[in-house]
């Protein structure tokens, strides 16, 4: 006999019903999402929905085959120049998920003997992608450049690995400075910008281009698809030559089934619409702005964050859980995130915004965020 559902356990829930402004039912009950990462409104958008539909009836449904078989199409194509063009890099390599883009880039740099240093909240794909490079890792203090300067002149490393956005806390790396302590050490940094891609920059490239930091700068750039973009997948961008080694000698991509050509086809079809729609990014800017001002009007304490991730830390897994669920009976999704995923004692609500989201709606949320009990909302 089955045990019985444990509130400690995960559970997934059964998504009907979607459409381009978001409603949709959640194990039968209408919601408001709030939590998911299309953050520029895109995975719904007719239009991702009509490439990957005439991508199919040229291609079919799958690749069949790794990209260096025969999974390589002109989808494929398509879409690594349109990512290099976007991220201003010289190429880009798409991979099926950004999972396999951090696992390969990492594995194909790095191996048994080499130093990696790393942030010690880096996403769970960096940190495996060290693990199974089977080389030295040493994880830095959160955003602590000089620390990571530290670790790089003392052990010699090969490889410095940083999100841009932190996908839990919502805070950004010191790129710049990373860059600088990367050159000086000899090594090479890579950034993950899943979360500030298509989000920040003047043109959506993300903490990288705010900074300033080029390819000559933070050589190898990993981004999702599945988020800004509105589709699914992963990729790598950088110099020709670095971006070279990767198709040669990334496990993930060589053994893997290349991503499906329809949704090569709608990736590339969200790039060019972030690329030509730059007032989703400031729809969700505003809503970012209205959020924050809200919270504190109403003296709901988020974390410092300006980008689409917006936590409330709530301390225990129990407040945490009692919070989701009150917010779930008011037709708001959002769910609580505890330990392992965030440290223990840091329990939150990951609240995460989108161009889509109407102001009704984010005061919605911010009425309820300040009806929970006060026990609720204090760490």
């Amino acid at each position: 006999m089955a045990a019985a559902p444990s509130a400690a356990l995960r559970r997934r829930r059964l998504l009907r019903g979607a459409d381009a402004a978001g409603a949709v039912t959640l194990d039968g009950a209408p919601q408001v999402v709030l939590c998911d990462n299309d953050y520029l409104g895109l995975a719904r958008d007719p239009r991702l929905a009509e490439a990957m539909r005439a991508a199919a009836q040229r291609h079919g449904a799958g690749a069949a085959a790794s990209p260096l078989v025969t999974g390589y199409t002109d989808a494929h194509q398509e879409l690594e120049e349109a990512l290099a063009a976007f991220t201003g890099r010289e190429r880009a390599l798409v991979f099926a998920a950004g999972y396999l883009a951090n696992l390969g880039a990492v594995q194909a740099l790095a191996g048994r003997g080499d130093v990696i240093v790393e942030d010690r909240r880096n996403h769970a794909s960096l940190i495996d992608a060290a693990r199974a490079a089977r080389a030295r890792c040493c994880r830095y203090r959160h955003a602590d450049a000089g620390h990571a300067a530290e670790l790089m002149r003392a052990r010699g490393a090969r490889l410095l690995l940083t999100d841009g956005v932190f996908s839990m806390d919502g805070d950004e790396a010191p790129v710049a400075e990373l860059a600088r302590a990367a050159a000086a050490a000899g090594a090479l940094l890579l950034c993950d910008d899943a979360h500030g891609l298509g989000v920040l920059g003047a043109h959506g490239g993300g903490l990288l281009e705010e900074a300033g930091l080029g390819a000559a700068e933070a050589p190898l750039l990993i981004g999702t698809l599945g988020k800004a973009f509105g589709a699914q997948g992963g990729f790598a961008a950088g110099p020709a030559e670095l971006i070279e080694e990767l198709l040669q000698r990334a496990r993930t991509y060589t053994y893997c089934t290349a991503l499906a050509p329809p949704l090569a086809a709608a990736a590339a079809a969200g790039v060019r619409l972030a690329r030509d729609e730059p007032e989703r990014r400031a729809r969700l800017r505003r809503n970012i702005d209205h959020f924050r001002r809200g919270a504190a009007e109403r003296g709901v304490a988020l974390l410092p964050s300006r980008s689409a991730i917006q936590p409330l830390v709530l301390g225990a897994p129990e407040a945490a859980l009692a919070a989701a669920a009150a917010l779930a009976r008011r037709g708001l999704a959002v769910r609580a995130i505890r330990p392992p995923t965030v440290p223990a004692g840091t329990a939150r609500l990951r609240i995460a915004l989108s161009a889509r989201h109407r102001r009704a709606e984010l005061d919605r949320l911010l009425d309820a965020l300040a009806a929970l009990p006060p026990a609720k909302i204090a760490e």
